[in-house]
């Protein structure tokens, strides 16, 4: 992985982050937001990757399902944010991936190994996020409230 700061006004950062064969994307970008001090932030994405696991939330299980996706897949979309949660990184992201046959599957980026490349841009958001665990779904959620 390697980085760079595109802009910074007003405190508020914007970077470009591109991952390598072989990086694990929420590994990644995780050690890339406690290493920068990044407690609220949105991402996007496009590239590519060799396999990936992908979730589905169900509602009634309140787990997430896996998608296991064992293929070369185009990342389409990876959209997301980085919240703080117990004074540590969280990311959450879905993403949009597309087979060899123009097929897609979606979902929240649970694992993805990337090949060849992922190009990310992160743009910190003017507040800290933080979340905080909803009592109901067992989901770190962003609690506006928050103090921060």
């Amino acid at each position: 992985m390697k980085s760079r700061l595109l802009h910074d006004a007003d405190g508020l950062r914007t970077f470009a982050v591109v991952l390598a064969k072989g990086d694990e994307v929420t590994e990644e970008l995780t050690r890339f937001a406690r290493e920068h001090g990044v407690t609220g932030a949105a991402l996007t994405a496009v590239g590519a990757c060799r396999e990936a696991t992908l979730g589905y939330f169900d509602p009634e299980a309140l787990t997430y399902l896996d998608i296991p996706v064992g293929e070369q897949v185009e990342v389409l979309s990876l959209l997301g944010d980085i919240a703080s949660k117990d004074g540590e990184p969280a990311l959450h992201a879905h993403a949009v991936l597309g087979r060899r046959d123009g097929s897609t599957v979606g979902g929240h980026v649970q694992r993805a190994v990337v090949w060849p490349t992922l190009e990310v841009i992160v743009t910190e958001s003017p507040v800290h996020l933080r979340k905080r665990v909803d009592q109901e779904t067992g989901l770190a959620l962003i609690a506006l409230d928050a103090d921060g």
